[in-house]
């Protein structure tokens, strides 16, 4: 089986996953992925005989819509995914990317930036392990984005990726992955040039 059916047999393995990726699309919002801990810590579990959803904090569901940056429209996203989402148990974090530049630098104390889409938002996660999406067409096929491939995910190796993320951010997250995945092989944050 090639890498990527893999990844996506094993991020389906996760039933709520399954079932916001069934759903997504009814939020009739532009550009969305199910991304981040919802999929690699997924992935994770299921290589480590785990329950798929073990661990996982939240449900990361990003999609950008540029046409109103307001809180206002985004909340109103947020609550209908609530609505839509309520049976399944979780948390399920809905952001509009396209506004994140707007409120970063007060949550994480570096400036944020202008994302043009949501794979670009991925992108600039802390670490390029968590690098990955999930969604679907319009006509129903799962697509994927993993623009640092497989290797690192299915090697279970956590690598920095200081693009945006300050160092603090990476090292907690890697902490917390280490104490829930204790045989993960975490990369320092490189020293600067």
């Amino acid at each position: 089986m090639e890498q990527r059916d893999r990844f996506l047999t094993l991020v389906r393995r996760n039933p709520v996953n399954e079932a916001i990726l069934l759903r997504g699309a009814a939020l009739g919002v532009p550009d969305w992925w199910l991304t981040a801990g919802a999929v690699f810590q997924t992935v994770w579990n299921v290589l480590d005989g785990r329950d798929p959803g073990a661990g996982i904090a939240d449900y990361d569901f990003f999609y950008y819509d540029s046409s109103d940056l307001s809180y206002e429209a985004e909340d109103a996203v947020i609550r209908r995914a609530h609505s839509l989402f309520a049976d399944l148990g979780v948390t399920v974090e809905v952001r509009n990317e396209a506004r994140v530049h707007l409120w970063y630098e007060a949550r994480f104390g570096v400036p944020g930036v202008r994302f043009t889409g949501s794979t670009d938002a991925i992108d600039h996660f802390a670490s390029t392990t968590c690098c990955f999406g999930v969604s679907r067409t319009v006509g129903g096929e799962l697509v994927d984005y993993a623009p640092h491939g497989y290797a690192d995910l299915f090697a279970k190796r956590v690598r920095p990726n200081p693009r945006l993320a300050p160092r603090a951010v990476y090292e907690a997250k890697a902490r917390r992955w280490q104490r829930e995945w204790p045989d993960l092989v975490v990369d320092p944050w490189p020293d600067p040039p």
